[in-house]
């Protein structure tokens, strides 16, 4: 796997003397835990993260017990998503405060797979974040309304700032992708850290997953995690169809 532009460790998260809060956010499209969920748990653990954005997460038969035991074996507690938003969830450190969920079913078109969103309002001491865990659609056409709707969902939260990530099945050139970076911060294009490309894990060629912020938001580094303590390409390669993207942002406190 390619090495990254910048090979120095991420910031821990911690609490600044101003009231704004350095936090991690990991997002990872997981496969409905189709594959090594010990390798799974032990990727997302490594990677310390306040936030886990979840796509693909399990939406039959006994899904939210999969998910608590994933949250579990990694560190985190589930805090909303899965069947209730078509795939996406969102997990979460004890660090964090829930001031409240809201799962999103989105309009189905017919013949096409039904789409969500998984959100939350969180707070890290006194820095308070909207959140969005999202997998858009492989069709371009609709893909695109549901880059709009997303960004009217962040919006819609009503917070000082927002993070949204995952699965966008478009490269950063598409017009989906690129109405995303126009009114967000593409992270890993602000703070490149670790790699870019997160499909395949067998042979990374393209970025398909991204994590993004709002303004305000200072990112200090995000990409997929090589070279982060803990997680190895063994694991990387045996846990789930893609790689996940890692994300140190820090969050300026609320007023």
């Amino acid at each position: 796997m390619p090495t990254s532009p910048s090979a120095s460790p991420l910031p821990n998260s911690r609490t600044e003397s101003d009231g704004s809060a350095v936090i991690r956010v990991l997002s990872y499209n997981i496969r409905s835990m189709r594959d090594d969920t010990d390798a799974l748990a032990r990727v997302i653990n490594a990677c310390a993260p306040d936030l886990v954005l979840v796509q693909e997460a399990p939406r039959f038969f006994r899904w939210r017990k999969k998910l608590a035991r994933l949250a579990r074996s990694s560190g985190q507690v589930l805090l909303s998503g899965g069947a209730t938003a078509s795939g996406p969830a969102l997990l979460c450190s004890l660090r964090a405060t829930v001031e409240r969920t809201d799962d999103v079913l989105l309009p189905l078109t017919p013949g096409l797979h039904r789409r969500g969103f998984a959100t939350a309002v969180v707070r890290f001491g006194a820095a308070r974040i909207g959140v969005l865990s999202c997998h858009l659609s492989l069709q371009k056409d609709e893909r695109y309304e549901q880059g709009g709707l997303l960004l009217d969902r962040l919006a819609a939260l009503g917070t000082p700032h927002a993070i949204a990530g995952g699965d966008l099945n478009e490269r950063p050139d598409g017009r989906t992708f690129k109405r995303l970076a126009a009114g967000l911060q593409d992270c890993w294009t602000v703070a490149p850290w670790g790699a870019e490309y997160t499909s395949t894990p067998a042979d990374p060629h393209q970025r398909i997953d991204a994590l993004f912020a709002t303004e305000g938001v200072e990112v200090l580094g995000c990409g997929v995690p090589l070279g982060q303590p803990g997680v190895t390409e063994t694991d990387l390669r045996a846990a789930t169809d893609h790689l996940p993207v890692l994300a140190a942002l820090r969050v300026p406190a609320s007023s």
